[in-house]
């Protein structure tokens, strides 16, 4: 096919979408400007940057929403970035949608620190290679993209700052190692560099990847400031690069050296109040990522011995771009079944504590010891547990600061500011979601002395959270950490070791102490144009026509940031995007907070629900009976809320649809109730009557639940089971039939 007719075609198909006109104009514009022009000449080798046939063969198949997709827009900057699937478009991650970020960084940095200054910045990257895991493109049809890793991506990004005369400090090649994103914002300001980059997509997918940008504070811009380098990278439409090999032997990039990593493990060895391990064995996993350099040095570096009280999950130990061995393939530890691998080397070896780190090590996650099992704990527990017992051994050492400092989002647990006000602590706990306004706070207090009416200096911080699994422990690094936390909550380990109790003991005893809080985290992936569309119709219609009551709870406030004679004026179009954040106060003291997420194509609703104090001396029973009761209340009002939001985009679905995990799109969500579930009634029935045979309803159901993501099966699981619970109550003869079915299911 030729130009005009991959056009014309295109044409036809973007008229069949249910997309503005608008949208369809610009997505035809832009691939007329990707078809005239080659993206992609002198930033790749010739072989491999012939993008073209791809566009005609997508054409050819009529994938018409994914073309609409990559080129109805030029993929925005997020928090500090772009970040997104890799393909081909200006709304894909690709050689020349990255080389026009670091253009433009660049261009930026002139502007901020005068055209003759020696910039120099530092870039990292994580474990990514593209392999189309998606199978959204042909596998018979040359795909520029394939096999494209992080590390090109970080070669091409280093060329293009040479070109303009910035200095690099780089990882050698030859070493096969990765830096972690709390270590770029140490050695930024380790090495006094202007910025950073660090090509990374974080716990996203394995086709996705991105470039998240620094400043020299070792932090991301926040508005206006990142509003200034939107505006310039927008603007960028060709880019200046030299060849890798050339940029390599300019002088201009330097090593990053083993000693430079090692300054960064001594940093978090520095938290250490005490000594030893106190005979605690701890599991780890990097999840494939970066995290064996950062969590692993420092754990080996306290002293707990490889192989006797600290173990690594080997299948998880391989750098591995493709995430494998992880459940899902996604390798987040906010989801529990990432840590299935972690919790059974545990249970093999006795461990006091499981710990697992997302790809580039920022966030944390974990599981206990409890009765005999291993219990997660999330992002807000976590974030409990370490506030509590790092003002109580700062206290007990006589190392508490004369103005101790907590510091969380807007919709991290407001337990945390329950246990700190207890210390005597400050709290600045409204802060909008992203780790870049804790970095802001602390920059604030390094130059001023203050933040808004607290008056306090970087060594009065203790401890900074999201609830996203997003701890800092030490105001020398300016993003979130999770060596830091790590090191923190293995001398916890270790200490109530040898008093013979357990860190979820630790957890139900604060819970008693300070309140019990139940938080919970609901999200809608809704992708494509069409998708990016809802988001806006539900953030809108909650704004203008918020609900009155839901689940039978009433509305006492609202709370939209987007109110100037609240908030104040907007500081730009990215304090907008943060600010496009809504919080309704229900009775009962439950609150819930929604916004679209900046990184990935969902919005997030984030909901707690938190009780006075029981006091210490409440038994286990009695507090577990409190517990049970606040999580049920919890998870059915967490259901109801999903219902307006999806009645507003007028989509209903059965009720045990909003068991499906979050992590599978809606309109797989809606496909499970409206098709999948329908069709496997008719199919168990042939089955019963021996029309067919397991193995041939076995091949359906994978076929059918393929594009709801990897381990389908599981992520449909709970949404199935409670599928069959409503057919037992309503009819036991048809239950009879799909039990039958349930059994190929589960094998």
């Amino acid at each position: 096919m030729n130009r005009q007719e991959v056009l014309d075609q295109a044409r036809d198909g973007f008229a069949s979408l249910n997309v503005s006109e608008e949208t369809r104009a610009t997505a035809l514009a832009n691939l007329a400007d990707w078809l005239g022009r080659d993206k992609f000449e002198g930033l790749v080798p010739a072989g491999r940057a012939d993008y073209k046939p791809l566009l005609a063969w997508i054409v050819k198949a009529g994938k018409f929403d994914l073309l609409l997709d990559s080129f109805y827009r030029v993929m925005p900057f997020g928090t500090g970035g772009r970040r997104g699937p890799v393909g081909i478009g200006p709304n894909r991650i690709n050689p020349f949608t990255i080389a026009t970020s670091v253009q433009g960084h660049g261009v930026y940095l002139r502007k901020r620190f005068g055209e003759g200054a020696a910039l120099k910045v530092v870039v990292a990257y994580d474990v990514r290679r593209y392999a189309d895991l998606r199978q959204l493109y042909s596998s018979g049809e040359t795909n520029p993209m394939k096999g494209f890793s992080s590390k090109d991506f970080a070669h091409i990004s280093t060329a293009v700052y040479c070109a303009g005369g910035v200095e690099v400090y780089l990882l050698p090649d030859e070493r096969n190692d990765y830096i972690s994103t709390p270590e770029l914002s140490f050695l930024i300001r380790r090495f006094n560099a202007h910025g950073g980059l660090n090509v990374s997509a974080s716990h996203n997918h394995p086709d996705d990847n991105g470039g998240k940008f620094y400043n020299n504070r070792g932090g991301q811009e926040i508005p206006p400031y990142d509003e200034q380098m939107v505006r310039i990278v927008e603007g960028i439409k060709a880019v200046d690069i030299m060849p890798y090999n050339d940029a390599l032997q300019s002088g201009l990039v330097r090593s990053i050296t083993p000693e430079d990593r090692k300054a960064y493990v001594d940093l978090n060895l520095g938290l250490r109040l005490g000594g030893g391990t106190g005979g605690a064995t701890i599991v780890y996993t990097p999840l494939h990522g970066t995290g064996r350099n950062t969590v692993g040095a420092c754990l080996k570096a306290m002293g707990f011995a490889e192989g006797k009280q600290f173990f690594t999950v080997e299948s998880q130990k391989e750098y591995r771009g493709d995430f494998a061995n992880v459940k899902f393939r996604t390798p987040n530890p906010e989801v529990p079944e990432s840590l299935e691998s972690a919790i059974e080397v545990a249970e093999n070896v006795g461990a006091d504590l499981i710990l697992a780190t997302d790809p580039d090590a920022d966030r944390i996650g974990g599981a206990v010891p409890w009765l005999g099992d291993y219990v997660i704990v999330n992002g807000n527990e976590i974030a409990a547990i370490l506030t509590r017992y790092r003002l109580e051994s700062l206290q007990r050492v006589d190392k508490l600061p004369p103005r101790p400092l907590v510091l969380k989002t807007q919709v991290t647990t407001e337990l945390m500011a329950r246990i700190a006000k207890t210390f005597g602590a400050s709290v600045i706990g409204d802060l909008l979601v992203g780790f870049k306004y804790v970095g802001d706070v602390i920059d604030h207090l390094e130059r001023e002395g203050c933040f808004g009416n607290i008056k306090a200096k970087p060594s009065d911080f203790i401890v900074a959270a999201e609830e996203s699994h997003g701890l800092l422990v030490t105001p020398e690094i300016r993003d979130k950490d999770a060596a830091g936390a790590a090191v923190v909550l293995s001398e916890l380990a270790a200490e109530l070791k040898e008093s013979g109790r357990t860190i979820y003991e630790y957890l139900i005893d604060t819970y008693k102490r300070y309140g019990y809080f139940r938080s919970m985290l609901r999200s809608t992936v809704m992708q494509g144009a069409a998708g990016t569309a809802a988001m806006k119709e539900i953030q809108q219609r909650l704004r203008t026509d918020p609900p009155k009551q839901v689940a039978g709870l009433k509305v006492e406030s609202v709370n939209d940031y987007w109110d100037t004679a609240k908030w104040g004026d907007f500081k730009s179009e990215t304090d907008r995007g943060a600010r496009n954040f809504i919080t309704f106060q229900f009775e009962g003291s439950l609150k819930v907070s929604i916004r679209p997420s900046g990184t990935e194509p969902k919005n997030k609703v984030y909901i707690e629900m938190g009780t006075e104090p029981l006091g210490a001396d409440v038994s286990d029973e009695q507090f577990m009976g409190k517990k049970r009761q606040v999580d049920e209340e919890v998870q059915q009002f967490s259901d109801a809320f999903m219902k307006v939001m999806l009645d507003i985009i007028n989509i209903e679905m059965p009720d045990y649809s909003y068991r499906i995990s979050d992590l599978v799109p809606l309109d797989s969500k809606q496909h499970f109730g409206a098709t999948f579930i329908p069709q496997l009634e008719f199919r168990a029935r042939k089955l019963s009557k021996g029309e067919c045979d397991r193995e041939e309803l076995n091949r359906w159901i994978d076929s059918e639940l393929r594009g709801y993501g990897p381990d389908a099966r599981l992520l449909v699981a709970s949404a199935f089971r409670a599928y069959l619970d409503s057919v037992r109550n309503r009819d036991p003869s048809d239950a009879a039939v799909l039990d039958l079915a349930s059994s190929v299911f589960f094998s």
